[in-house]
């Protein structure tokens, strides 16, 4: 009785409409080939981020090029990170490695299309820290655009005794995405969607904050949705979920995108 309630009141609270509504619905243009991302230890859980992410895409298509580096700190903010020297001159994105481990080096300058940024878990809407969030969200953004890359905005998602966060957190992302011209992955939002329908399957680590593989893969369908633009349903790569769990991630990864950038 007490989960379904929660479960009801937690639908109830991601159905309703943000105050601020997302102004840019897609990456524009070609998609990103390399991104960078850079964040905390949201992101680097469970074998990064990234690396789902790629993997989706050339599941998608093996042919596909793209590529992925993580920046992360753990426990950081938006100011932590010096976005600056993430572009430095034969710096980060100077090399990647193959599938069979050989050494390739990129073509010197411009390293990467899209820069995904993440705040620390709280710090959009703490009262001490989101005056920072809005200050670092301009000047990482300026930062990014000024090296001829587009920034993305990475919505977290609520701690798992805290539900209330995701409205917050949802409002917070969208609110500065808009200031700054920024795409948002919705991927709180995802994570809101799926307790509802699924309240048995676990998203969190022990902690109520960190993502279980199941978490992180949702991220990442969710992150693929968004900034490819393209339905993650059916995607051959599950990264070795059930394929009945793997389907309802996906599902829900592709519905959240299209109900939150109005498609």
């Amino acid at each position: 009785m007490i989960r379904a309630l929660a479960s009801f009141l937690l639908l109830l609270a991601v159905s309703l409409p943000a105050a601020a509504q997302p102004k840019r619905i897609d990456f524009g243009g070609a998609p990103p080939q390399v991104l960078l991302w850079v964040g905390n230890s949201f992101f680097y859980y469970n074998n990064s981020m990234h690396t789902h992410v790629l993997r989706l895409v050339a599941a998608a298509d093996p042919k596909s090029s793209a590529r992925g580096v993580s920046v992360t700190i753990s426990g950081s903010g938006m100011d932590w990170h010096d976005m600056e020297s993430y572009f430095r001159p034969d710096g980060i994105g100077k090399y990647s490695f193959t599938a069979d481990n050989r050494i390739v080096f990129n073509k010197p300058g411009k390293q990467f299309d899209a820069v995904v940024v993440m705040d620390c878990s709280q710090c959009p809407i703490h009262p001490q820290l989101k005056a920072v969030f809005e200050e670092y969200a301009k000047k990482q953004s300026d930062i990014v655009r000024k090296h001829g890359a587009q920034p993305v905005f990475f919505m977290s998602w609520a701690y798992k005794d805290r539900p209330e966060m995701t409205a917050q957190l949802a409002e917070a992302y969208t609110r500065e995405a808009n200031r700054n011209d920024a795409l948002v992955i919705p991927a709180g939002l995802a994570f809101a969607k799926s307790v509802a329908k699924r309240p048995a399957l676990e998203l969190y680590q022990p902690d109520k904050r960190h993502p279980t593989l199941a978490g992180t893969y949702l991220a990442a369908c969710t992150s693929y949705a968004a900034v490819y633009g393209k339905s993650p349903v059916g995607n051959g790569y599950t990264a070795g979920i059930d394929g009945d769990t793997a389907g309802f991630l996906q599902a829900v990864a592709w519905e959240t995108v299209r109900e939150y950038f109005g498609k």
